[in-house]
């Protein structure tokens, strides 16, 4: 317990500093701008944000993106991982197959907008489809690399003690791929969120993204501001509970940094 409460002690007093400096720039940044009278301060968005806490209108905003993005990167992991496994274990497949990942992965996926708004519409699921198409990418490539890297003599002590696909899939390429999966989808995380307000920001009445926009547009920018900070505590919260999930089913990592 008092191990515990001795490492929290100090993360806390680096996010209070963090959050104090932030707090710092954004009124320097705001008073530059017509004394104030444009952007609101750090206590004035502040406050309007806790406010906009008690408003279910902010809660169907959030929680509409919120489902978009979760949808979107559960979505990812889903085909991307699996299929980054099977691309670095199997070199055969990889060979066929790693042209084309590497030949459309720098693409920047967001100029494929108009295509997938033409093929499926202006609802979520052109939203999601982007935006699953983006993370599961950067996911794809991170598991990929990572099994492939992985040293041989693990898979061949497995099958030398007579281990066929599933336990070697289980015990070897799993625990290798999950860090990487991990680590992948939690800096696919920023730009999940960024693509989400860029597709949110047109042909839809609900979501952070539209808030921001429809703020912005009627120069409320007390209204801006709170979108902006809904749809950071919602980035914030993913990464958070990305690092949870890893910490829970990568325990060993844990224990490697320890010793």
């Amino acid at each position: 317990m008092n191990h515990s409460a001795n490492a929290l002690l100090p993360r806390l007093v680096r996010l209070g500093a963090a959050v104090a400096v932030l707090a710092l720039t954004w009124w320097a940044v705001s008073k530059g701008f017509r004394q104030g009278h444009v952007l609101p301060g750090p206590l004035q968005a502040a406050s309007a944000f806790f406010g906009a806490l008690a408003s279910k209108a902010f809660w169907d905003h959030f929680f509409a993106s919120a489902l978009r993005v979760i949808l979107a990167m559960t979505a990812a992991w889903v085909v991307a991982f699996p299929l980054g496994i099977l691309m670095g274990s199997h070199k055969k497949l990889d060979a066929w197959l790693a042209p084309l990942v590497f030949l459309t992965y720098p693409i920047p996926k967001i100029v494929l907008l108009p295509v997938v708004l033409l093929l499926f519409g202006l609802g979520d699921f052109s939203k999601v489809f982007l935006i699953a198409l983006i993370v599961g990418y950067q996911v794809l490539v991170a598991v990929r690399d990572g099994v492939a890297g992985l040293n041989p003599k693990y898979v061949d002590s497995v099958r030398t003690l007579g281990g066929g696909p599933w336990p070697l899939f289980r015990h070897v390429f799993l625990p290798a791929a999950l860090p990487y999966g991990f680590t992948a989808l939690r800096l696919g995380t920023g730009t999940g969120i960024a693509v989400l307000f860029f597709v949110e920001s047109f042909a839809t009445s609900r979501g952070l993204g539209y808030l921001i926009m429809d703020a912005w547009g009627r120069l409320h920018y007390g209204d801006m501001i709170m979108g902006i900070l809904g749809m950071s505590l919602l980035g914030a919260a993913l990464f958070e509970t990305i690092e949870v999930l890893e910490k829970t089913l990568c325990r060993w990592q844990g224990a490697r940094r320890r010793a």
